[in-house]
């Protein structure tokens, strides 16, 4: 299907459905924009991965992973498994599976 058809088949939308839409999406679109986060979620999308590991692979301090995963945490689109002394961080959300996989595609291939 295409995207004018799948357009057609959801409208109308009121103008409160319009704005509330438009405001999840911003703010969704808002804690992609972000390089550190963003850099996070591409390697998230790989499995689940410890702050060290994300330091590591991103070459990123310490604070900043940690800044950035509570931030992803707080949006929803992370969460986190302790396994004794180590937490192991994981994509929590489909749509930034999706999105970044869209994104890969457009811009790393």
């Amino acid at each position: 299907m295409q995207i004018a058809e799948k357009t057609e088949a959801r409208l109308p939308f009121s103008s409160d459905q319009m704005q509330d839409n438009a405001r999840r999406t911003t703010d969704f679109l808002k804690s992609l924009a972000h390089t550190g986060r963003l850099m996070i979620l591409c390697r998230l999308v790989e499995g689940p991965a410890t702050v060290g590991e994300l330091e590591e692979m991103l070459a990123m301090r310490q604070s900043s992973v940690s800044k950035q995963l509570a931030r992803l945490r707080e949006e929803g689109l992370v969460s986190c498994q302790r396994d004794g002394r180590s937490i192991s961080y994981s994509l929590a959300d489909e749509r930034a599976r999706r999105i970044v996989g869209t994104l890969y595609d457009v811009f790393c291939d």
